[in-house]
């Protein structure tokens, strides 16, 4: 899930199903000058908020992006290439630079007679608009839930060193439906606020041909469809 508010997102202010999810984050998202992409960009411009304290956080996240980023690039040549296309086929024109977002997110400790459920949950389920995201999670604490086919949630328990990679719509959309995009939530009933870094990679155009030929989906320009649907999140704002 991408938001479009840079620095600090106060505890219920982000909106999943018209629910406010508990949890509070740093934003950081893809600079954009004003201007560079018209009236519909403008929810999009602005640089990074930094905080003051501390002062090498700026330097640290700067790096972890470029990281990540690079990372997520040679995620999508392997998608690529699975989908018979060549490496490259989504470092074209528009997926070279990508459109990026980093949230780092903190789920509060659950009271001891607290019973999470989805309605109530620190972020309800749903799925996120890009293409990949990954999700560099606590090693110790179980709160990451996906659903697989059968409509069952299963936990996401975290492996220590590892990122966990959720497949996004605009994925399904370019992939022809190949790639389904991961339904998932986050449920923390323990005793520890948990904490996790999660980036999201946005570029593409490819592959109708493995479907034979057919496109299931209509043709979508990403950045309408991401502000779309962040203001279906924060259109009480």
């Amino acid at each position: 899930m991408i938001v479009l508010s840079r620095g600090y997102q106060k505890l219920g202010e982000n909106v999943t199903k018209e629910k406010r999810d508990m949890h509070e984050a740093v934003n950081c998202l893809t600079p954009i000058a004003p201007g560079k992409y018209g009236d519909l960009g403008k929810t999009l411009e602005g640089d990074n908020l930094w905080p003051e304290y501390p002062s090498n956080l700026k330097v640290v996240l700067e790096n972890y992006i470029s990281l990540v980023k690079d990372l997520s690039r040679k995620i999508m040549r392997g998608i690529a290439l699975a989908l018979g296309g060549p490496a490259d086929a989504f470092e074209r024109g528009i997926a070279g630079d990508p459109y990026w977002a980093l949230r780092l997110v903190s789920y509060p400790v659950s009271s001891s007679d607290e019973k999470r459920t989805d309605d109530t949950g620190m972020m309800g389920s749903h799925t996120d608009y890009g293409l990949v995201t990954l999700v560099n999670q606590d090693d110790d604490i179980c709160a990451l839930e996906v659903q697989n086919r059968s409509g069952v949630w299963i936990r996401a328990n975290p492996i220590p060193e590892t990122f966990l990679c959720n497949i996004g719509d605009m994925l399904q959309v370019w992939s022809n439906g190949i790639y389904q995009p991961t339904v998932h939530r986050v449920i923390n009933s323990s005793h520890q606020r948990r904490v996790s870094a999660v980036f999201f990679y946005e570029p593409v155009e490819l592959c109708v041909e493995k479907t034979g030929g057919v496109a299931k989906y209509d043709k979508v320009v990403y950045g309408e469809r991401l502000v779309r649907k962040a203001f279906c999140c924060f259109g009480h704002l």
